[in-house]
């Protein structure tokens, strides 16, 4: 972390409302436009800060890069800058989404449109980008590097969220194993008196009460606000992975129960495919579409809280236990090795779905190929790369 370690709530959302008008390309490319804008440019945290929040957002439930942004707010600004954060990545997915949902007809079928294909193939070179550099920083010697290509190996050819975590685990339990006697560290006692007491069990407990109490009160009340709460709250808690995985709780309990026409359900997923932010900004569509609560703009905006608010009581119980754990010499050797998983996960995501969704083909690679050398070498901001690459896409494809 910088020396200068605040920022005002109004920079930080306007900061993260620019990423959340032009992160394309889900939640992958999403930290990579994280690691550009908060590592590289403006160098609010250190690359090895950065991968150890992308490690305590893997490990937890929820939508894993609205997670590191909400926590790099909850860093810079506190409280409210965490929540000026989340609002402005969220914001313009969520109008749009919400907009769709109102009026279904007015997009059409977006999936091969050219400036579609435009942004994927940017999404292919900002994630290259970071992967480069995240790797050079936190896979410097052989024993990281081998973490790395072994945990990216590992993911290639296994499905479910759970390998993730266990990618992460192990790789943290082989650098306590590598990196433990080459960490010179104060007494471990001298350490934890240096660390910011913890208050963060009271959110873990709220967190755990909402799991606990909103099915009763669903239940007892027979109301449909309730209900609706109830399954978009138990959405968010319990998935781990991101946005792509929780598409089968939200198909269960609104398709499922005729809340929402599997056609409707189809059309707002594809459409989210093509806009900037959190996947997870769907909710916001079915909270408008479906047939019970209030539907409209008003059922989104429920929808959408309803399934962040298990993210936010995770990360606000969570950060004070992580801070005060990873000042141990202990820990910094296991977050050595986790920091070289997390590339690993990274390198195996920009794999599948990134560039198997958007090399298709050899004229696509020779785009993405310009786009990677232009970022990389031409030091073109990302904002800029995306916008030219959809205008060109439109063009070319």
């Amino acid at each position: 972390m910088s020396a200068d370690s605040r920022s005002s709530v109004a920079e930080l959302f306007g900061c993260f409302l620019k990423l959340g008008c032009l992160a394309f390309g889900g939640p992958v490319a999403h930290l990579g436009y994280f690691q550009i804008e908060f590592v590289q440019k403006r160098r609010w945290l250190t690359d090895a800060d950065y991968a150890d929040l992308v490690a305590l957002c893997q490990f937890l439930p929820g939508p894993a890069s609205s997670q590191v942004g909400y926590a790099i707010g909850l860093q810079r600004g506190g409280f409210w800058g965490g929540a000026a954060a989340w609002l402005g990545f969220t914001l313009p997915s969520a109008i749009l989404m919400i907009g769709f949902a109102v009026g279904l007809a007015w997009a059409g079928d977006i999936a091969d449109a050219g400036w579609v294909t435009g942004l994927k193939l940017a999404a292919v070179a900002v994630v290259a980008h970071a992967l480069w550099g995240m790797a050079v920083k936190l896979c410097p010697d052989r024993e990281r590097a081998l973490l790395a290509l072994g945990g990216a190996a590992l993911l290639a050819v296994t499905t479910g969220a759970i390998w993730q975590v266990v990618v992460i685990a192990s790789g943290g339990l082989a650098g306590w194993m590598l990196f433990r006697t080459k960490i010179p560290d104060r007494s471990e006692r001298e350490k934890l008196a240096d660390a910011k007491p913890n208050h963060g069990w009271g959110w873990l407990v709220l967190f755990s009460g909402g799991l606990l109490v909103l099915p009763g009160l669903a239940g007892w009340r027979s109301g449909e606000m309730l209900t609706v709460i109830d399954g978009f709250y138990r959405a968010g808690s319990l998935v781990f992975g991101g946005g792509h995985v929780v598409l089968p709780l939200l198909d269960e309990f609104t398709v499922g129960q005729g809340w929402v026409g599997a056609d409707t359900f189809l059309a707002g997923y594809g459409a989210a495919q093509a806009l900037p932010g959190p996947l997870f900004a769907f909710t916001s569509f079915l909270g408008a579409s479906i047939s019970v609560g209030p539907g409209g703009v008003a059922g989104g905006v429920l929808a959408l809280v309803a399934t962040y608010v298990p993210s936010w009581l995770l990360i606000l119980g969570a950060m004070p236990y992580w801070d005060r754990l990873r000042q141990l010499r202990t820990a910094q050797a296991a977050l050595m090795g986790a920091n070289a998983a997390v590339v690993g996960l990274l390198l195996a995501a920009f794999f599948d779905p990134i560039w198997s969704s958007a090399i298709t083909g050899p004229s696509r690679l020779a785009f993405a190929l310009v786009a990677f050398g232009t970022l990389r070498f031409g030091k073109l901001p990302p904002w800029a790369l995306v916008l030219g690459c959809g205008a060109v896409g439109a063009v070319v494809f």
